[in-house]
């Protein structure tokens, strides 16, 4: 397996895969000096662990082919993936998704034949502290789905070699359908905390009237979910509040992108499912307001 993006996604999953016995293979950029003396430190909620030695490479002809390439940087890198992709793949190798928001499988597919395209979500709560070091405080599961249909058997041994290395991990029919499933948290919980100006998720929960912006958020997402033929009921609203108030002062992807200056997932997390919500006729007055808000924040920033 390769792991490209060496974040805090690709650190836990691949640190997890590799503790298992798989051989796991980092293409690293930062970290490489770090990982290559320290090793990788992951503190979890479900078990601290360290690799003393993985296996990182800075570049993908130094990886060379692979069965599996797992892609976990954030989709803000996606326009290297026509330098990375290429020297990892054999004739049936297959690639794995990780990234948050829509279009990513496109973008894979344009690279590598369609047929090989897995796409993934995780739900966990998870940050990189510092060069080599990860730290999970909640959640962890994993779903894995087929990005064309038709294609059986992969997305389930994928499953169960994350499920090996203790991860939860499910094989699902609809990939689509978990796509927008995520969503349903990411485009108002990361939206808003850049859009209020980088705040935490427990501070959005503190405040009715942004809980109220959290909730139509959400039953927007779910409204261009089922008018796209996945059906989502909206008891997911509530479920997806109260598993957010435990977390604490949980800081979010995009948040963290926001106040450390990066590149934030604007077109996967909020233009691109909302062009695609309006394609479907849905109308998204409360996304349209909270792309505009994201998009005049990186702007002043």
């Amino acid at each position: 397996m390769a792991v490209v993006g060496a974040g805090a996604v690709g650190l836990y999953y691949g640190g997890r895969l590799a503790a298992a016995g798989n051989d796991v293979r980092f293409l690293v950029r930062s970290d490489y000096e770090a990982l290559s003396r320290h090793g990788l430190k992951v503190e979890s909620v479900h078990g601290d662990f360290e690799l003393p030695q993985p296996q990182v490479f800075r570049t993908a002809a130094d990886v060379g082919p692979v069965d599996l390439v797992i892609v976990a940087w954030k989709s803000t890198a996606n326009e290297r993936l026509a330098e990375v992709l290429p020297p990892l793949l054999h004739s049936e190798t297959q690639v794995l998704t990780l990234q948050n928001g829509l279009g990513n499988c496109e973008r894979i597919a344009e690279i590598a034949d369609p047929q090989r395209v897995l796409g993934g979500q995780c739900f966990v709560c998870i940050n990189r502290i510092s060069p080599g070091i990860v730290r999970h405080t909640a959640g962890g599961r994993v779903t894995v789905g087929e990005w064309q249909p038709g294609i059986s058997g992969r997305a389930e041994e994928i499953a169960r070699r994350f499920q090996a290395a203790g991860v939860q991990c499910t094989a699902v029919v609809d990939l689509e359908r978990a796509q927008w499933e995520k969503l349903v948290w990411n485009i108002p919980f990361n939206g808003l905390s850049v859009a209020e100006g980088g705040v935490t998720t427990d501070v959005l929960l503190a405040s009715a009237e942004t809980e109220n912006e959290l909730r139509a958020l959400m039953k927007e997402v779910v409204a261009a979910a089922r008018a796209l033929g996945h059906e989502l009921g909206e008891d997911i609203i509530d479920f997806q509040i109260e598993r957010t108030r435990p977390m604490g002062p949980y800081r979010t992807s995009s948040m963290i992108d926001f106040v450390e200056g990066r590149e934030v997932e604007v077109d996967a997390i909020w233009r691109e499912p909302l062009r695609r919500a309006q394609a479907a006729g849905v109308a998204a007055p409360h996304l349209e307001k909270l792309l505009a808000r994201i998009e005049q924040r990186l702007v002043r920033a």
